[in-house]
């Protein structure tokens, strides 16, 4: 097909909506993540005072239980869906994400603060998997990742936007706040999917939910070599972001002195994703999945690299750790949705298993990998520097492994 108008693409799948309110959904359902995760950055200094919390580390809990939750619910996401369908899984998890944020709204302490995080995560993991599934349902090969790309410019305003937006809802309402606009957000998206959004799978699609066919199909995703090794690559470059998002607060406030102003300084460099989707979405059906994101893990290498080098010898100052830090999120938005994209490739028979466990991979490797940055954080960018130097080059070296040692396949390859 040449014909690459937004009305050419219009799938049959998900009518009554048209090309651009299904992207827009689908970047609304994927933006209950980043939203829930985001916002909570400039409140975690007033969780602090407000439960006590002796170790400012220990607060960073209220962001990786979320993500641990997250991670953990999609392995049981995925089996549902294909069984179920999309919509009344999707429809169930929106409406225990509601359930999560009046739990959080009215904790009496930290711990029952961090359970309905974790329920968050959990109930964010049917976001995150039916966003993909429906997305390979009515789409595949590029088009499905110029849909994805499309998706992901625009729910990535939600990190640009989210830590201000949080600062000025603590203004009103201190750091409970939040958690009223993630509960109105949560409803409206939920309004929005029930009266709009179709089931985009098909009865005959359905898969049983007997544990040997489950295991079956889990088996199946995980001994697929471009399944299984672009989801190893994607967890390792996702530990880089979650160990910036993790310790980003302590970097600002703590080592460049920004106090409010650091969710500016975040803003800022968070535009680098944004536009690393809009730039994909333009360029991957000329070039190809495998050949944009090899040359952007390639590039990730590159930064962590410098990085490591200016932080061990003190020349990392405020202005070159925005410029690197924007980089490396520039080349994370081409490289992510590019492999989930790959991953998903081969899978479109058992999308929601398939979606869940890539899902559950990456996040879950991610989260180590960020945890332990963040846990690391000493006052000095020695740490993020180092997780991210290591996490890429394991990346690339799975990518290697995967394609062969072909990297960097040319725009006239099948994908």
């Amino acid at each position: 097909m040449t014909d690459t108008s937004a009305n050419a693409w219009v799938s049959s799948t998900h009518r009554p909506m048209g090309f651009r309110e299904f992207v827009a959904i689908v970047a609304a359902i994927m933006a209950l993540n980043p939203l829930a995760m985001d916002l909570m950055l400039p409140a975690l200094p007033d969780v602090v005072s407000a439960f006590h919390i002796s170790n400012a580390n220990r607060v960073q809990a209220v962001l990786s239980v979320f993500l641990t939750g997250f991670g953990a619910g999609q392995f049981i996401i995925g089996p549902l869906a294909d069984r179920f369908g999309r919509r009344p899984v999707l429809i169930g998890g929106l409406i225990v994400y509601g359930i999560a944020s009046l739990l959080a709204i009215i904790a009496p302490s930290f711990e029952t603060l961090l359970l309905a995080r974790g329920l968050q995560g959990l109930s964010t993991a049917a976001a995150r998997v039916i966003a993909t599934s429906i997305v390979r349902d009515c789409y595949s090969g590029r088009r499905m990742a110029s849909v994805m790309s499309l998706a992901m410019m625009i729910f990535i305003s939600v990190p640009v936007i989210a830590p201000s937006f949080g600062q000025a809802i603590m203004l009103l309402a201190e750091w409970h706040g939040i958690f009223i606009v993630l509960l109105v957000y949560g409803v409206l998206t939920l309004s929005w999917i029930i009266i709009r959004l179709p089931e985009t799978l098909p009865l005959t699609e359905r898969k049983s939910l007997a544990v040997g066919e489950v295991a079956s199909n889990f088996l199946q995703t995980i001994k697929n070599r471009q399944t299984f090794g672009y989801a190893l690559a994607a967890g390792s470059v996702q530990g880089i972001l979650f160990g910036y998002v993790l310790s980003s607060q302590q970097i600002f406030t703590g080592i460049y002195g920004l106090g409010h102003y650091f969710p500016l300084a975040f803003a800022a460099i968070a535009i680098g994703i944004a536009v690393a989707g809009f730039v994909n979405s333009r360029i991957v059906g000329r070039y190809g999945m495998r050949m944009i994101s090899h040359i952007a893990l390639v590039g990730q290498l590159a930064i962590a690299t410098v990085m490591l080098t200016a932080a061990l010898t003190g020349w990392l100052s405020l202005t070159l750790f925005m410029i690197l830090a924007t980089g490396s999120l520039f080349t994370f938005g081409l490289m992510f949705s590019n492999f989930a994209a790959l991953a998903m490739e081969p899978q479109g028979h058992i999308a929601g298993t398939a979606s869940s466990l890539f899902g559950s991979i990456t996040t879950l490797i991610g989260i180590v990998i960020g945890t332990a940055i963040g846990q690391y954080y000493d006052g000095t960018l020695v740490p993020l520097a180092t997780g991210g130097l290591l996490s890429s080059a394991v990346a690339l070296a799975v990518v290697f492994v995967v394609e062969k040692g072909r990297l960097f396949t040319p725009h006239n390859a099948p994908i």
